[in-house]
């Protein structure tokens, strides 16, 4: 498979706070689901940033479905975001709209025929399991519901790959379960996900592929679920 992000040595640091990566190299491979895992300040926020273009690396290059950190044109960077779905722990939803209407902005902010919105925010709701509270206000619905919300509007554009910041990390432990289980949902249709989070216990028992970073270093890069203990922490 080819890799649709790779970092080649990538350092970022910042004027005041100092080093927030250090020569860090990995890859996703297209259709790939990967866990991002390490204590606060150890990077994982800057690296979603470098991925999405937010941030710019100090050293070494990142790609992302063709797009380099060392040739992208500032008007390139739009065309690259509409085709990342992005999910993060607040939700970020629009508190004075209904569920499809936050849904809808994501399309409509991006151009899509108005004609065409409505069925595919229908289809995208169902997805997420929510088609019945299409109507409902964001006060109305759990936190596990919201971000099903969240997921729903990073689908809007059937991204290549999925990066979601912490998406449980304001959830239960069975809110936490379905949202882990909606983006295995999304990835087996061919979806990339990376998805950050603090909860090894969720890495130990997917045993899936795992990214660890500490102080701004890749720390570990596999599926060895034995670094872990049983309740959950880092060995």
């Amino acid at each position: 498979m080819a890799g649709i992000v790779r970092l080649t040595r990538v350092t970022k640091e910042y004027p005041r706070s100092g080093v927030a990566l250090r020569n860090v190299s990995c890859e996703v491979d297209k259709g790939e689901f990967v866990f991002l895992t390490g204590p606060s300040g150890s990077g994982k926020s800057t690296l979603l940033k470098l991925l999405s273009f937010v941030e710019r690396p100090t050293e070494g290059e990142v790609k992302v479905s063709g797009y380099s950190s060392a040739t992208i044109k500032s008007r390139e960077i739009p065309m690259l975001r509409r085709r990342l779905g992005i999910v993060f722990q607040d939700f970020r939803l629009l508190q004075d709209r209904t569920i499809e209407a936050n849904v809808a902005f994501a399309l409509e902010v991006t151009g899509v025929p108005k004609a065409n919105i409505g069925p595919r925010v229908a289809r995208l709701l169902t997805q997420v399991g929510l088609a019945s509270k299409a109507t409902a206000m964001p006060h109305e619905l759990s936190g596990g519901e919201l971000q099903r919300v969240a997921i729903a509007r990073a689908l809007a554009n059937d991204p290549f790959v999925l990066l979601a910041d912490e998406p449980t990390g304001n959830l239960d432990e069975r809110a936490t379960r379905g949202v882990f289980q909606l983006l295995r949902d999304i990835n087996a249709s061919g979806t990339a996900v990376m998805m950050a989070t603090h909860d090894l216990s969720l890495i130990e028992w997917s045993g899936l592929r795992y990214i660890e970073l500490e102080q701004g270093n890749l720390v570990y890069d596999g599926t060895d679920a034995t670094r872990f203990t049983a309740d959950g922490r880092r060995r």
